[in-house]
């Protein structure tokens, strides 16, 4: 099924100047091309500006108020202040770690369940996690596309 550049940017939150890189290009023939074009786009791009596109997904665990319907949906209900609070803890800890945001493909998961991923990345090299989060967004993308 072809992907329309309509589609590109609720698939790609937050993320403009990829969108508008990958509309210039649209249609694609199918959810898999348009993961494939982001990624060597997103390749081709300074730390910088990858690291931008990182920083404007949401963190996890943030106040439901300001996510998207996607986001929040994806990052579910479970709000126990105690969780809540770790992983609040843990975002500001791994963003003075590696100096971008930790991202990840919740998929429904409780908070509780990203936790201990989130301090296992924590142990990581900032190179793991540039590569890691950058693969994370694009998962999070493609489910974006599948739906």
């Amino acid at each position: 099924m072809a992907v329309e550049a309509a589609r590109l940017e609720h698939a790609f939150e937050r993320a403009p100047a990829l969108v508008d890189r990958l509309a210039a290009e649209a249609p694609f023939p199918s959810a898999n091309a348009v993961i494939a074009r982001a990624r060597s786009l997103l390749e081709a791009m300074t730390e910088r500006d990858r690291i931008a596109v990182l920083d404007a997904h949401p963190r996890v665990g943030a106040d439901p108020r300001i996510l998207s319907a996607d986001s929040a949906r994806e990052q579910g209900g479970d709000s126990e202040p105690a969780v809540l609070e770790r992983l609040a803890d843990l975002n500001a800890l791994y963003e003075r770690t590696f100096g971008f945001r930790f991202v990840v493909f919740v998929a429904g998961r409780p908070k509780s369940e990203i936790v201990p991923v989130l301090e296992r990345r924590l142990r990581r090299t900032r190179e793991q996690e540039l590569a890691t989060g950058t693969e994370e967004f694009l998962a999070i993308a493609l489910d974006r596309l599948e739906r």
